[in-house]
């Protein structure tokens, strides 16, 4: 199947083809970095008005770089949550204004479900169950993946996501936005043990995430060490998240006896957490799979890969699907 693929949760809008549910014959990306960035964040009205702009563009574009037309796409996938509904709602009524002029099947998508699939377009061979370790901007959460649609919720952060902590002291210290990249780069410089910044592990057993802390710990050393290698700062809150993250994946991988991780979401683009886990995992005995860096951010190829998934078993969305911000898989 031929599957058209749309997302516009945040600040990307995306197009993608993808056929059979593995291969992306493209995968286009519209980036509203540049707009966001001098207000330290996304401004969500800002995001919403940029996706009406480029949606049309994005979509004409990803269908040019696949070498098709709508003729030959069989199916329409849109992201319809969690995210921002006003971004939301630009892709997902694109996606059914298509389904409905060209009487295609169409099928809402959870963005969380999208992370968790991306790795099948690169490694089709993962097995299932898996433990699924999701990072971004908006989520930080551990699933036990039995099988495509099947997910065990685990564990999920109480506060901050990683990546909104990563963006919160990258403002701290002056760094720039987007934080994630910025503090991946400057801490290269840095010594990850020259601070030793707290890891929240909240119980023995628990699976949740918690980095409030973590954030307002940087600010207190800031304030009390304003003349601190910003490097060495950067790079010990850099490796007292990715502690915690690789352990709880790990955790989880033994507690539920699952010797396989995938590690999704925009945080894992992050070249410390992908070698701490892959290191982690050859000591451990684990398999660790991670998409690269591009389907690791919000893109529209993995909406495609689940989105064929359903499709192809005859789920179908209504064309009054709605949007939410909050929608669990």
């Amino acid at each position: 199947m031929v599957v058209l693929a749309i997302e516009s949760s945040c600040d990307e809008t995306a197009a993608a083809v993808v056929v059979g549910g593995q291969k992306a014959l493209s995968n286009v990306v519209s980036s509203q970095t540049q707009i966001h960035r001098k207000y330290g964040g996304v401004v969500p009205e800002l995001a919403s008005r940029k996706h009406i702009e480029v949606i049309i563009p994005v979509i004409r574009e990803a269908l040019r770089e696949a070498g098709v037309s709508l003729d030959h796409v069989e199916g329409i996938a849109a992201t319809n949550g969690p995210g921002l509904v006003g971004s939301l709602l630009v892709g997902l009524s694109a996606a059914k204004a298509i389904a409905y002029a060209r009487d295609l099947p169409f099928v809402g998508v959870n963005h969380v479900e999208g992370h968790l699939s991306a790795i099948f377009l690169e490694n089709p061979g993962v097995r299932f169950p898996f433990v699924g370790l999701v990072v971004s901007g908006g989520h930080t959460c551990l699933y036990r993946v039995d099988h495509w649609g099947s997910y065990t919720w685990l564990g999920g952060t109480r506060d901050d996501a990683a990546g909104e902590a990563f963006d919160k002291v990258a403002k701290l210290l002056e760094l720039g936005y987007p934080g994630g990249p910025v503090i991946d780069e400057v801490a290269r410089n840095g010594d990850p043990e020259a601070i030793a910044f707290p890891r929240a592990f909240i119980s023995r057993d628990s699976f949740d995430f918690s980095f409030s802390g973590i954030k307002t710990s940087v600010l207190h050393y800031v304030r009390r060490h304003p003349h601190a290698r910003v490097e060495d700062i950067a790079a010990s809150f850099q490796e007292a998240v990715v502690d915690v993250l690789v352990s709880k994946a790990v955790q989880a991988s033994r507690a539920l006896d699952l010797p396989r991780i995938v590690l999704s979401g925009g945080v894992a683009s992050n070249s410390r957490l992908r070698a701490r886990l892959q290191e982690t995992g050859e000591t451990e005995g684990l398999e660790v799979s991670i998409p690269s860096p591009i389907l690791c951010t919000d893109n529209a190829a993995m909406i495609g890969v689940i989105g064929h998934y359903y499709l192809e078993r005859g789920r179908i969305s209504p064309l009054t699907l709605n949007s939410f911000s909050n929608l669990p898989i």
